[in-house]
């Protein structure tokens, strides 16, 4: 027995492992019309060459020939006594143009909005962003030159300090510090005719303020152990005795000599163990 027209189609279509909704898809002829010529039914059909060119269509995506597909369409229309008059139906084809179609263009859509979007908000941000940077560029170098033009101005100020301080004070204008380094020292002072003893800790510095004269007197052996300054300013002291047989050594700082250790920047002993313009040895 042989196949009618819409088993064939069926029969080719199913070898193939093509489905309704993929012949649909890519030849635009409606599923529900497909499934009516598989079943060899075309009375929802618009007829005429509409149906010629489906059968046609539906043939050749499912690899059937097509001019015996036409044959046999030819053959069941007759059968059928189907009206195959050439005149057209009014009638508006049914392709897949719907719901499908239809979201695709709003997602198209959908996209290009966002798309705009960012593009806009990304071209508003810059044109708002740059001048503000610019500014912002402009503040920071102001601030830059300002402040390095304060630092010119305090850099010159603080020469001009240095140099002043290079004038040594009068007795009257020190404040003289004594500090042991690591251990207590005992030293034995006289301010001004007025003598005392102290033991001075690396926690307590002690400080002189004499208005004519000042002599400071510890051991030998302390000699890495001791600091003065002047008025903020390290000197230098003798690190040991030219004599051995001195066990001390004895500091005097007076109006007389003050100048010349402001200005050396130490105190000195010659080297027979004499006091060199403010030292002395005992």
């Amino acid at each position: 027995m042989s196949l009618t027209l819409g088993e064939k189609l069926r029969q080719a279509r199913e070898e193939r492992g093509i489905s309704i909704r993929e012949v649909a898809d890519q030849t635009r002829i409606s599923a529900s019309y497909l499934e009516c010529i598989e079943n060899n039914d075309y009375r929802t059909l618009p007829g005429g060459i509409f149906n010629k060119g489906f059968v046609k269509s539906f043939a050749k995506y499912v690899g059937l020939d097509q001019q015996e597909a036409l044959q046999d369409y030819a053959s069941l229309v007759a059968n059928q006594n189907i009206n195959v008059d050439e005149e057209l139906k009014t009638y508006r084809p049914e392709v897949l143009t719907g719901n499908r179609g239809n979201s695709s263009m709003l997602a198209t859509i959908f996209f290009v909005v966002i798309i705009l979007s960012l593009g806009t908000a990304g071209i508003l941000f810059l044109l708002k962003y740059l001048p503000e940077s610019q500014n912002q560029l402009f503040s920071n170098s102001s601030a830059n030159s300002n402040t390095n033009g304060t630092n010119s101005i305090n850099n010159f100020g603080s020469n001009e300090l240095n140099a002043s301080t290079l004038t040594a004070p009068s007795l009257g204008e020190t404040k003289i510090e004594f500090k042991a380094l690591k251990n207590p020292v005992s030293v034995v002072s006289n301010s001004d005719g007025k003598r005392a003893s102290y033991l001075i800790t690396p926690e307590k510095p002690f400080f002189f303020e004499p208005k004519q004269n000042l002599t400071l007197s510890y051991s030998k052996s302390q000699a890495q152990n001791v600091q003065l300054t002047i008025n903020g300013k390290q000197i230098n002291l003798p690190p040991t005795s030219a004599n051995s047989l001195r066990r001390a050594i004895e500091l005097e700082i007076t109006n007389d000599n003050l100048r010349q250790i402001w200005e050396s920047g130490a105190i000195k002993l010659n080297t027979d163990g004499n006091i060199n313009s403010a030292s002395r040895l005992q």
